[in-house]
């Protein structure tokens, strides 16, 4: 009953429907106590970037160690969010219009998706587009 709950969960989130939210809950596992908090559950995606420096140098690069399958699975959820999402598929176009590649924008995009999967998870809740893309509308206007 659990399982269930958690998987309705999961399919709430644009982008992931039956077989993709399937696949992305399977390589997270449904074990609520695995990641101590959002940056852990992003690590494990592989969705956070590494931020390297030295002097005057700053390099930000895709993380490397990470699961490749579940790192897939949300790639593909993050494009298939474009569609069903007006909150990411905004996120996505400032991105673009910053001059940011579409495979970056889209492994940014799956980051934020996976910081708020983790949010849902957290408080037990269905996906709410209003509540997971506020604060960008405030930061733009």
């Amino acid at each position: 009953m659990a399982g269930t709950r958690t998987l309705q969960i999961y399919t709430s989130l644009p982008g992931l429907g039956e077989t993709l939210g399937a696949r992305v809950l399977a390589e997270f596992g449904d074990d609520p106590h695995r990641y101590r908090d959002a940056r852990a559950r992003k690590n494990y995606a592989g969705t956070s970037p590494i931020t390297r420096a030295s002097g005057r140098k700053t390099v930000v690069l895709a993380r490397y160690a990470r699961n490749r399958r579940l790192g897939d699975a949300v790639h593909q959820w993050a494009f298939c969010s474009l569609n069903g999402s007006p909150g990411a598929r905004a996120y996505y176009d400032a991105l673009r219009a910053r001059r940011i590649g579409h495979h970056a924008a889209l492994r940014q995009l799956g980051n934020r998706l996976v910081g708020i999967l983790h949010g849902c998870l957290k408080t037990r809740t269905h996906y709410d587009e209003t509540t997971a893309w506020a604060h960008h509308d405030t930061a733009a206007a």
